[in-house]
């Protein structure tokens, strides 16, 4: 197994960032009218998933890594609200795609997080 030397080594961060990089794809094609509201909304939480693994990765206490996991998963759940919103009001198709995506990356967080913290 590689040491995991930086955020960039953890499986969860990458699979994030693939995430992120979709949603931006997504919101590409949202109506105009929404540049300022879901665009931006779903673009911050997005960014904020990996920002937030690659911030609670340098932190020395385990207190202080969970708080930044913790941010990272409520990121990822007001993310997952706005993919369901965008199918609703039928923006587009390719949310389950990228909902599949919000799921495998909250389950690998919980992971880290158990790995960090037994007591979990």
């Amino acid at each position: 197994m590689a040491k995991i030397e930086s955020f960039r080594d953890l499986n969860v961060w990458k699979k994030s960032h693939e995430l992120t990089l979709e949603v931006y794809k997504i919101t590409k094609n949202l109506p105009k009218d929404e540049k300022f509201g879901l665009v931006s909304q779903m673009r911050r939480a997005s960014v904020s998933v990996p920002a937030n693994i690659a911030e609670g990765f340098k932190r020395r206490g385990i207190r202080d890594k969970i708080c930044f996991y913790n941010i990272s998963q409520s990121s990822l759940s007001e993310l997952e609200y706005y993919l369901i919103l965008i199918k609703d009001l039928e923006y587009s198709d390719k949310t389950d795609l990228i909902l599949n995506m919000v799921e495998e990356v909250g389950k690998m967080l919980n992971g880290l997080i158990s790995s960090i913290n037994p007591k979990t």
